[in-house]
């Protein structure tokens, strides 16, 4: 909405100085008072001009003032120019909030972004640091696909690797030789007994490796109990998903590339770029400048690592999908191997499109050990069920207060969204530390707040009895309160572009949170129902918009908000 105000304050500045700039910059304000939107330019200018910054402004002002579509323009401060609107010039920048609502086509002929997440270990419980790539993964994958960016969602869960030979090792050893019948926390309690041996007797990590190099040989035997571990991993990983809102396009697991990595192995012994190391494993080298230390592509015994599956992964999709982006969400502890990656890649010759490590923090949970060889990690169901849990003793605590048909619904609403809320309201960069009484506020940046806010517009429309027709033609001098809302509401395209482009879900909850705290101050602050004509139904239609806005802004971070609570 700044391009006709930028354009209009170079030519009313060249006008009279005879000099143009390109320091036009606008700001949406936030405190009452203060107008709509706000310059500083005439602050640089007048260094430029060596002129009073004061009298640049007012000159700036008094131009600007006697534009149609500005109800009053004035001089703050040092040299700020602060701009009213008109309430019509508002309501239009709205209709582009209200398309951007809703979900925008996409053209599937287009290259797509391939964003990787997920990528659970097949045979082991989910551990409640794995919420991070699930929530951040699953958000930006909803944020570009609403916005109309073909997209594939895609996990590469880890189905393959030496973890398989220790499990089929533990399972001939202290099994029951039911290993269709196992569940995931069966196979768990073997995989952590085979480290508590191995620590007394070595030799078995030698067996477990020998054993892994008979699953790539085809072994039947061995091979028929891993794909009965997979298939257990599979069915309890589907109703997880389900139940935390993840909806994956594609899943190969790193076994999908058993028969894709000789090809590139041999495609690097040829450039050059894999040479043999100790006992003829091959490793790739790094130019001294990268810093970069080698990486092992082949061990000694012949068989291959994560990095060889990635690789050919990548080869894969490049040759199958010729992507625009490749986006991994992992999380920090891997920023090496990523580098690596890409490096190898280049040393390759391969014509990568965008390639990002999208990284995010550690998930630090105090007093626990995040060890699954021991079994003492927090598990991602156990901290579920903590957070539901929490919920339904938050909603009891309330009493009438909250209003539900179905208490044991919203519980799982509220602790699963405070999960996600907590997680994806923080700059991804930054490590994840929990903090339950934050998580689960009626009063702060929080899911409950975000829901609680919904539900409150929903409760005024439905006790409007009636539809809710569009903004009137008839707009009313507009109230501090609705200005602050207005300006929050227009700002809802640009925070979404912003959210994708930077892969940041945090824009989005913090523009979430702004709005709510926006709605609950015009909601205390303006009568909507006891209103008068045409206010009235002004202040109903704002009303209807917040909620849509809060709707959809909620489900693309994968939470879901309540009619009525």
């Amino acid at each position: 909405m700044f391009d006709t105000f930028t354009a209009e304050a170079r030519r009313i500045l060249q006008q009279k100085f005879g000099q143009d700039t390109e320091d036009v910059r606008w700001s949406m304000q936030r405190e009452s008072g203060r107008g709509d939107i706000a310059t500083s330019v005439a602050l640089s200018f007048a260094k430029q001009l060596k002129k009073d910054p004061k009298a640049v402004a007012k000159v700036l002002a008094d131009g600007l003032s006697k534009l149609p579509f500005v109800e009053k323009a004035e001089v703050a401060g040092a040299g700020y120019v602060n701009l009213w609107l008109k309430p019509s010039v508002l309501l239009a920048h709205l209709e582009e909030t209200r398309s951007a609502i809703k979900p925008q086509p996409i053209d599937k002929k287009k290259p797509p972004v391939i964003i990787d997440y997920c990528g659970p270990n097949i045979a082991k419980p989910l551990g409640a640091h794995h919420l991070g790539p699930h929530f951040i993964g699953q958000a930006i994958i909803n944020i570009y696909k609403h916005t109309g960016v073909h997209t594939i969602g895609w996990s590469y869960p880890g189905d393959w690797g030496t973890q398989f030979g220790k499990l089929a090792v533990a399972h001939r050893l202290w099994g029951d030789k039911k290993s269709s019948a196992y569940s995931v926390e069966e196979l768990l309690a073997l995989y952590v007994r085979f480290h508590e041996e191995a620590e007394k007797n070595p030799a078995l990590e030698d067996e477990a490796r020998a054993v892994f190099t008979n699953l790539e040989g085809g072994d039947k035997q061995v091979r028929a109990f891993w794909k009965d571990v997979v298939a257990t991993s599979y069915v309890a990983l589907d109703a997880l998903y389900e139940r935390l809102h993840i909806h994956i396009d594609v899943v190969t697991g790193e076994s999908f590339y058993e028969d894709k990595m000789e090809s590139i192995l041999e495609e690097g012994v040829k450039k050059g770029v894999f040479t043999k190391g100790e006992n003829g494993a091959l490793i790739v080298s790094f130019p001294e400048d990268t810093g970069l230390p080698p990486l092992l592509v082949r061990k000694s015994d012949g068989s291959t690592l994560y990095a060889t599956r990635d690789l050919a992964m990548i080869r894969y999709r490049i040759d199958t999908y010729h992507p625009s982006a490749l986006y991994y969400v992992v999380d920090v502890a891997q920023s090496l191997h990523f580098q690596q990656l890409e490096a190898t890649c280049r040393l390759l010759g391969w014509q990568l499109p965008a390639f990002e490590h999208t990284v995010f923090g550690r998930m630090r949970f105090q007093g626990a050990s995040m060890s699954t060889r021991k079994g003492t990690s927090i598990r991602m169901e156990q901290l579920i069920e903590e957070a539901v849990r929490r919920a339904e003793a938050l909603i009891a605590e309330h009493g009438d207060t909250i209003q539900t048909d179905d208490p044991k619904a919203l519980a799982e609403m509220m602790g699963i969204g405070a999960l996600a809320y907590g997680i994806l309201s923080q700059n991804r960069k930054m490590d994840i530390v929990f903090d339950w009484d934050k998580m689960l506020s009626f009063e702060g940046n929080s899911a409950p707040y975000l829901q609680y806010t919904h539900a409150r517009a929903r409760s005024v429309l439905r006790k409007a009895e009636g539809a809710i027709a569009g903004f009137p033609a008839d707009v009313p001098p507009l109230t501090d309160s609705e200005r602050l809302l207005l300006r929050t509401l227009i700002q809802f395209p640009s925070v979404v572009d912003a959210a994708r482009d930077t892969r940041m879900p945090h824009k989005l909850t913090n523009w979430l949170f702004q709005l709510a705290q926006d709605f609950n101050a015009f909601y205390n602050n303006d009568p909507i129902l006891k209103a008068a004509e045409p206010a009235r139904a002004f202040r109903l239609a704002l009303t209807a918009q917040v909620a849509d806005a809060l709707k959809t802004g909620a489900e693309l971070l994968t939470l879901r908000v309540p009619d009525k609570m």
